[in-house]
């Protein structure tokens, strides 16, 4: 694609221009008799930043987190800072019960979070409204992060099996700052964030966040790098006025060089047993002049809300979504057998996505008395229309892949196919990035995807006494996928005279109950039940829940989540301590029963327990933790599962890429008052990448350190230390072939400021 140039000319520029912006900003204010006074507080003077969240940003929570039958855990803007978490996967490995999974193959690489052992890619929402296109996710402009766990449709609309993910963006305030970081560290990590927001005082604020960032991939010696760009600017009109209108844009464009992974130890190729093989830690077996993926993602946003004499709020929010997805990228692939021989075949995986979402949210909320009974209130319609067109990069070779590395005596010549022009084969233990390559490589369209999704909602939480809350809430939903896919008519030459288009149109309703006992003001016991909806299609053509011939007319799988919880505010307010037992059915998932037919026959089941601890343990020392146990079994008919014509038993096996047991620390404490240390461990049990279990990553602990210090009431230094051990382990296991290795030790000092 065009719409970038150069990697390294691209994040140079957005660092000079975000610098440049920092010193005009200096320079205005050295005249301080012509401009009016922004007020600068000490860091000793603030009341310090808690952990602890009380209130969720999306109004469909109607109560206090405190008292929501729901768990819902919250990354606050203080745990994003002291992580110095940089984009969406960072942030989330601070919550236990989250797992990440990728594409392969045909699907997309982008975020693709597992919550509670099932696949929310097309459960992520931006300001409350579905952002569900394959993408890599910044935190630049992010204030928080909000992981609502349990089927969860008649919140948020159709997927949500396991839970979903809310994004709150950085919006305008009614102080005046600049603010933000520079940020320095090893593997040519170099980042900016500049922060400015200026209130008017004419019922006018406004506020900008721009971003410039590069790395390359810690622990790889020639291997991934990553570079990204962003600008977020936004406007509030009727800051105390009973009328507000707010303009957003948000904009990021990416140009890396991806990792391709570690190939499972499996000595036949047909995927039938292994880890990760045991190879030196950071390899890359990429080729540096053949790989890359290049995002550019946009949203724009309108919202107007005005505010009734009564307290109702009637509001509207509008949104444009625009996303580009271009890639091509090795897999280190092991079906041709090759590991045993000490070889990898470098298979190209590629796609093409080019996105397009209208979406509108119109909602009525407040509070409401029918006798004794307190009603808080939200119930609205949305509508959302999303274009996708897909293609994908054909890459051609003189050679098949069985004869890049070799066929018979070939084969077992270690030697054989690596260091040649055509690049598709290297060592297992020793490969070389710069390898030449020489292919064709043609870009072609594949799929054209149109969804449409009209949903109506009421949602109720009654007060039936000071100890009692009821929560209700229904949901409708209509939700139609069109795919037009395009027949190739000879090699890579593609078109679009003779498409086969296949829809789908599902109508279903979903619907949440709890019951919320409160024996003291601080704490709150609570029993709740809720259900959710997956229509075939549901990520529109931009994601891995795709449409097929084979499935087109089936009924949206359904699933259904019961929880017990417990959630307690302790000193004095400055913490809480939560807990959930829960189980969460998936009723009618589809299999297949023959290579060619699907049916909704499949069940799944995940038993749980989580805790969390999260706030300000005292004045110097604030503490976030978590602990998840998931018991995440296939129950029901597996149905047809097959590799090389043997069946396969998946039935009782543990649901890929979910951990039994995941816990999660972060620690912070003021040693003196100028001086904080902190720390925090992630560890997780070993995760399945196949269904059948025979492929895995092992369990693994994760330490990292941070110091800060306040220089001066404008000016901290902050050092961050990941890995500390330098620990190799995996990120992410795919179901076939190979697992992404996470990042080795690496260490980052940043200059915080605020004026």
């Amino acid at each position: 694609m065009s719409f970038i140039k150069s990697r390294k000319k691209f994040v140079s520029s957005a660092l000079v221009s975000s610098l440049s912006m920092i010193t005009t900003a200096a320079i205005a204010q050295q005249d301080l008799a012509e401009l009016p006074t922004i007020e600068s507080h000490s860091h000793t003077e603030e009341k310090a930043p808690s952990l602890k969240t009380d209130q969720s940003a999306n109004p469909r929570f109607l109560a206090p987190l405190r008292d929501t039958a729901k768990s819902v855990d919250v990354i606050s803007s203080k745990l994003i800072a002291d992580t110095q978490a940089t984009t969406l996967s960072d942030a989330l490995r601070t919550v236990p019960g989250v797992t990440l999974g990728a594409g392969e193959g045909g699907n997309p690489n982008g975020d693709r979070p597992i919550i509670r052992g099932y696949n929310s890619e097309s459960s992520i929402y931006v300001d409350g409204v579905r952002n569900a296109t394959s993408q890599q996710r910044e935190m630049f402009d992010v204030d928080q992060v909000e992981v609502i766990k349990g089927s969860a449709s008649s919140l948020g609309g159709a997927g949500t099996t396991g839970g979903s993910i809310n994004i709150i963006s950085k919006l305008p305030k009614k102080e005046d700052f600049i603010q933000g970081s520079i940020g320095q560290g090893t593997d040519d990590y170099r980042r900016i964030v500049l922060d400015g927001n200026k209130n008017f005082n004419n019922g006018i604020a406004a506020r900008v966040v721009v971003m410039g960032h590069q790395n390359d991939k810690p622990g790889q010696r020639n291997g991934a790098e990553y570079s990204r760009a962003g600008i977020a600017p936004s406007i509030v009109f009727g800051t105390d006025s009973a009328t507000k209108a707010t303009f957003s844009y948000y904009y990021l464009r990416t140009d890396d060089i991806p990792d391709s992974g570690v190939p499972y130890s499996n000595p036949t190729g047909a995927g039938t047993a292994g880890k990760p093989v045991n190879v030196k830690q950071g390899i890359f077996y990429g080729l540096k002049n053949r790989d890359f993926q290049k995002q550019e993602n946009q949203i724009g946003t309108f919202k107007l809300e005005h505010t009734f004499d009564n307290g109702f709020v009637l509001a509207n929010t509008a949104t444009y979504t625009g996303s580009k997805n271009d890639y091509s990228w090795t897999q280190p692939d092991d079906s041709q057998g090759n590991v045993t021989y000490n070889k990898v075949w470098r298979r190209a995986n590629s796609n093409i996505y080019d996105t397009d979402a209208y979406a509108d949210q119109l909602s009525l909320r407040g509070k409401l008395n029918t006798g004794r009974f307190e009603h808080r209130l939200n119930m609205g319609v949305d509508y959302s229309y999303q274009s996708t067109d897909r293609g994908s990069y054909t890459t051609t070779n003189s050679l098949t892949a069985a004869q890049a590395c070799g066929t018979g005596a070939n084969k077992l010549n270690p030697n054989y196919g690596i260091g040649t022009s055509n690049g598709f084969c290297t060592s297992l233990t020793s490969p070389n990035p710069y390898d030449a390559w020489s292919s064709d490589r043609v870009g072609h369209g594949v799929s054209s995807t149109k969804t449409r999704n009209i949903g109506v909602y009421l949602l109720d939480n009654i007060e039936l006494s000071p100890q009692w809350l009821l929560d209700l809430g229904v949901r409708w939903d209509q939700f139609n996928t069109k795919q037009t896919a395009y027949a190739s008519v000879s090699g890579a030459t593609y078109t679009v005279l003779s498409p086969s288009s296949i829809n789908n149109d599902s109508k279903f309703f979903t619907y949440n109950a709890g019951l919320t006992f409160k024996p003291v003001e601080q704490g709150s016991i609570y029993v709740s039940f809720a259900t959710s909806a997956n229509p075939v299609g549901i990520s529109s053509g931009d994601g891995s829940e795709t449409i097929a011939a084979a499935y087109a007319d089936l009924s949206p799988e359904k699933a259904r989540t019961y929880e017990l919880g417990t959630k307690w505010d302790l000193l004095n307010s400055r913490a809480n301590v939560t807990a959930a037992i829960f189980r969460t059915e998936k009723q009618n998932t589809r299999i297949a029963v023959s290579p060619i037919q699907y049916t909704n026959a499949g069940e799944s089941q995940v038993d749980g327990f989580e805790f969390g601890l999260n706030g300000n343990i005292t004045d110097a020392w604030d503490v976030a933790l978590g602990y998840s146990y998931l018991d995440a079994k296939q129950t029901g008919n597996p149905g047809v599962n097959t590799r090389n014509g043997v069946a396969l038993d998946t039935q009782g096996k543990q649901l890929p890429n979910v951990p039994k047991n995941s816990f999660t620390l972060w620690s912070n404490y003021r040693v003196t008052p100028k001086l904080s240390l902190g720390g925090g461990v992630v560890a997780n049990d070993r995760v399945y990448g196949s269904a059948t279990n025979n492929l895995w990553v092992p369990g693994y602990t994760r330490y990292d350190l941070m110091a800060k210090y306040i220089v001066n009431s404008n000016i901290d230094l902050q050092l961050n230390v990941n890995n500390v051990t330098d620990k190799r382990y995996f990120t992410k296991a795919f179901a076939a072939h190979y697992a992404t290795e996470a990042d080795g030790r690496n260490a980052v000092l940043a200059l915080n400021f605020k004026y």
